[in-house]
């Protein structure tokens, strides 16, 4: 009896040592213009060229400015990585998604969105997001530079096998709770390490019933509660998605990637080396409080107090508050904030922008927010225009602005200011990760929309 991450992990061990690392294949391999530079240097240095470039894919995105992109980017850092890239791939004979490129944008959006990720497949890319694909049914995971040079010159990686882990969450959701809410919920119960040293497979009702967006944010945040990455079981939702992508199988051949993939499923009986099971239905919105994503708490709740905490405990909480400007008990509902942004490979994709734009229909933009909506990809920006989103936002008083991963990480020019307080619909609150000082509460995009227009922390459900 096997688990999904044992099926796939056994079909594409090459070696493996006892009591050591695997020596796993790798089908799909992602490169961006941050993690990759030294990667192909160390290629150059040793006389080696990348040994199956097709499986290879490049991406500008973390360093891209995301306005005016069809002129010569200001930054120099910036400009020299983008430049490195392109270099690269031209040199190394690797297909590149450069900015204007129809198909550009956040690696973990334009995988899915291609066809590129599929069910079954090992995946990896100098980024610790990379679990997103994991919704597909893949093993994805995120690696160094070291190993992005390994996997280039030899389309192998060597890893240790993980433990497994299973969380059920059964019941259906309430009205307003999505995949976000599910993601920070788990990570402030479990903890930002709760699951370090497995691999997580997400099941029950709940799992089933998100859509294909949905289901890479949950996997998306894998990472943040310390796991090497999530999957999810492909169903009919996963061959629906995938069905006509470019990259899909097409034929024939997508005949017999469908019998394939049907098999692709945890057997009765399997053994998981931990399991939870959390009941979906009794989870609010979710927002966060402090400078980790596992110091969450319902829209509904108070910030916890220090009871119960140990010395060091109280330490890191109370300077996580101070940070912050907030008080052990406070309640989050009704502070006021200054920044909203929706986008990253967290909530970058169309059924977020869809979401965002259905609540603040009719409704008018905050004057005190300042609102960066960032799509994921240049077809996810299109989308905005051919479903009109773009015209319903734009009524609201809100401007899209050009792909890339934009106010996520402060790597570009999208820095929220020091002080102030932004609703984001990205994966991490660390302290400086938006902006040196910037002081980011993670949300859902409903939450986000909320708070776009209020100006202040609202609970969705007690607008609409």
């Amino acid at each position: 009896m096997k688990t999904l991450f044992d099926k796939i992990w056994d079909a594409h061990t090459v070696t493996s040592i006892q009591d050591g690392p695997t020596q796993l294949y790798i089908d799909r391999h992602f490169c961006h213009e941050v993690t990759s530079p030294q990667a192909f240097n160390g290629l150059r240095e040793r006389g080696l060229k990348v040994f199956r470039p097709e499986q290879t894919t490049l991406t500008a995105d973390h360093n891209t400015p995301t306005c005016n992109q069809d002129q010569p980017v200001k930054d120099p850092i910036s400009k020299k990585q983008l430049d490195t890239l392109s270099k690269n791939a031209e040199e190394f004979g690797l297909t590149l998604y450069a900015l204007g490129n129809e198909r550009n944008g956040v690696v973990h959006i334009i995988g899915p969105e291609n066809g590129y990720t599929q069910p079954g497949m090992t995946i990896v890319c100098g980024d610790s997001h990379t679990s997103t694909h994991g919704a597909f049914g893949a093993i994805a995971f995120g690696i160094g530079t070291s190993e992005v040079e390994m996997v280039l010159a030899t389309q192998c990686i060597l890893q240790s096998r993980p433990k497994t882990m299973r969380i059920n969450f059964n019941g259906s959701l309430s009205d307003g709770v999505t995949a976000k809410d599910l993601a920070l919920f788990m990570i402030s119960t479990l903890t930002t390490g709760g699951a370090t040293g497995y691999f997580v497979e997400y099941a029950g009702e709940a799992i089933r019933n998100l859509n294909m967006e949905q289901r890479m944010t949950l996997c998306n945040l894998s990472i943040e509660m310390g796991a090497r990455g999530g999957l999810i079981a492909p169903d009919e939702t996963t061959f629906e998605y995938l069905k006509g992508k470019d990259f899909a199988p097409k034929g024939d051949k997508w005949n017999e990637a469908i019998e394939y993939w049907k098999t692709l499923k945890t057997d009765e009986g399997a053994k998981f080396d931990k399991e939870y099971t959390f009941d979906a239905s009794k989870i609010e919105p979710m927002v966060t409080y402090g400078t980790n994503p596992g110091m969450g708490v319902s829209i509904t709740g108070s910030i916890p107090t220090l009871e119960g905490l140990d010395e060091t405990g109280k330490i890191s909480f109370i300077k996580s508050l101070n940070y912050m400007g907030f008080n052990p008990g406070e309640k989050m509902e009704g502070k006021p904030i200054d920044y909203v942004f929706i986008g990253s490979c967290t909530n970058g994709r169309i059924e977020d922008f869809r979401t965002f734009a259905n609540f603040v229909k009719g409704k008018k933009k905050a004057e005190n927010v300042t609102a960066w909506l960032v799509p994921g990809s240049h077809r996810v920006a299109q989308q905005l225009i051919d479903e009109g989103l773009y015209d319903i936002l734009e009524e609201a008083g809100f401007e899209i602005r050009q792909p890339g991963c934009s106010a996520c990480l402060a790597m570009n020019d999208d820095k929220v200011p020091a002080g102030k307080y932004a609703v984001s619909t990205t994966n991490r609150n660390f302290e400086g990760r938006q902006g040196p000082g910037a002081r980011t509460i993670l949300a859902s995009p409903l939450v986000a929309a909320a708070a776009a227009v209020t100006g202040k922390i609202t609970d969705p459900r007690k607008l609409n």
